[in-house]
């Protein structure tokens, strides 16, 4: 992702219904290893409205646009990710790449001495490229369904 291409910033309060789409898109039209029962249960419709609002507000949230189109975003707080998501059209185009390094960047100013993820099956990879390791393999339950995801930390040094 070059940056003529896309620009990265700050998420604010107006950008979090947008970014409940992307995640959304992500989920549902990304590829990935869970099956169409286990994409519903974990995320039935687009996050959106005050309760989405109120888990973006207190974190540190990046997000990636081109020509004001939403390609991904990166919630963090405290050394841990929260969140990480790109667009399915926008998925192989070094999106994931480029926000992960602004928050690595961001963490290492602040002192933080490692990075936490709770990655699930797709995100896995793209964290180990970044240099995660997995912790611990974990499977949550979530409306009906069974989803395998990874404890992940990387120490930053």
């Amino acid at each position: 992702m070059s940056e003529e291409e896309a620009t990265l910033r700050r998420a604010t309060a107006a950008d979090y219904d947008r970014l409940g789409v992307v995640m959304f898109d992500a989920i549902h039209n990304g590829p990935g290893a869970y099956d169409t029962a286990q994409r519903v249960a974990w995320l039935p419709t687009p996050p959106e409205g005050e309760r989405w609002a109120a888990k973006l507000a207190p974190q540190d949230v990046i997000l990636a646009e081109r020509a004001g189109q939403m390609l991904g975003f990166m919630a963090w707080a405290g050394g841990y990710i929260d969140l990480a998501f790109v667009a399915a059209s926008a998925q192989r185009q070094g999106v994931f790449r480029a926000l992960y390094g602004r928050v690595e960047a961001e963490a290492r100013a602040a002192g933080l001495t490692a990075l936490r993820v709770h990655a699930s099956l797709m995100a896995r990879p793209a964290f180990e490229a970044m240099g995660f390791h997995v912790i611990a393999a974990e499977r949550v339950a979530r409306a009906g369904a069974i989803l395998d995801r990874f404890e992940m930390e990387k120490t930053l040094t």
